[in-house]
């Protein structure tokens, strides 16, 4: 028998959602996406960019990507040429993503500085100011930056933290576009 099937630890190993595939490869296990609840709804945004205010209530039937962001975060940086191609590759199959810009520094909380980020890293989704933390306190968030992905339902399905895991979180908005488009 394989020692590491063998090993006392099998279980949590395999809870982790990794199996052991043909030829001793580690391959992620299917699983289902957990569900964390109901979303909160966006709350006591400031200013919203490329697109007219919106709420999470009136976007059911859509799979929503809630990106939290700020445009001096090297982090954050990182992380946003993954998101503008997942809003642009996944939006006419049915993903919205939006940017809620919540500022760490003083001189983030300036539209007109927001504005010209948007502009110079080609933000092309709706992104949403959100300068008194509302947003963020209503999700509970605590880093930058922060993924969190809705299903059609408005239902919490997957969140991430910081940089990285970029394929798993593509893999999460497929899979829910794809519930969504079999619900």
């Amino acid at each position: 028998m394989n020692p590491i099937l063998s090993h006392p630890g099998r279980r949590a190993f395999l809870a982790s959602g990794l199996a052991l595939a043909a030829g001793g490869a580690f391959a992620a296990a299917p699983s289902p996406l957990y569900d964390y609840g109901a979303a909160p709804e966006l709350t006591g945004l400031d200013a919203w960019f490329n697109s007219q205010p919106l709420t999470l209530a009136g976007l059911r039937g859509k799979v929503v990507l809630v990106d939290f962001w700020t445009y001096s975060c090297i982090n954050c940086l990182r992380t946003l040429p993954h998101v503008n191609r997942w809003a642009g590759t996944y939006r006419d199959k049915g993903l919205v993503v939006i940017g809620v810009h919540t500022p760490e520094f003083p001189f983030e909380r300036s539209a007109g500085n927001l504005q010209a980020a948007i502009k110079r890293f080609g933000v092309k989704h709706p992104v949403a100011q959100d300068n008194r933390y509302a947003t963020w306190k209503a999700f509970g968030n605590q880093y930058w930056p922060a993924a969190y992905l809705l299903d059609a339902r408005g239902h919490l399905r997957y969140r991430h933290f910081g940089e990285g895991e970029y394929d798993r979180t593509e893999a999460a908005i497929q899979a829910l576009l794809g519930e969504a488009k079999a619900g």
